[in-house]
């Protein structure tokens, strides 16, 4: 198993051997201690977002704070991609759905019963 060394100016350089390394404590993701991994915070607010940054102009709407596991967090996206008509995909918890659908995406995540606030401008 290859790892880095401690000593920040020495270590291992590349590696396919280990896979994916955490950049926190050097070790493998499965056999990571230290568990810093990015969350969603869940504050009970489902956040609504247009973006653009990364796709060569092209807008998305990504919903941040759905508190569900990622089996229904994945159906549930689903359910919204054929309800705006659109594509997407869920990553990391977050829901990226194709083009500016804010309007729709806010009026049934409301009548599923969350509490949904536009972010970001």
């Amino acid at each position: 198993m290859a790892r880095k060394s401690s000593n920040k100016k020495s270590g291992l350089v590349y590696s396919t051997e280990s896979g994916t390394m955490c950049p926190h404590c050097n070790r493998q993701k499965q056999q990571c201690t230290c568990k810093q991994t990015q969350t969603v915070p869940r504050d009970g607010i489902v956040r609504l977002m247009r973006e653009t940054k990364g796709r060569k102009g092209k807008g998305v709407t990504l919903i941040n704070g759905l508190p569900l596991e990622p089996a229904a967090l994945k159906k549930l996206a689903k359910s919204l991609k054929q309800k705006c008509g659109s594509g997407g995909a869920v990553k990391n918890g977050v829901v990226e759905i194709q083009g500016d659908h804010r309007d729709a995406l806010e009026k049934e995540l409301t009548t599923l019963g969350y509490k949904v606030k536009r972010a970001g401008g």
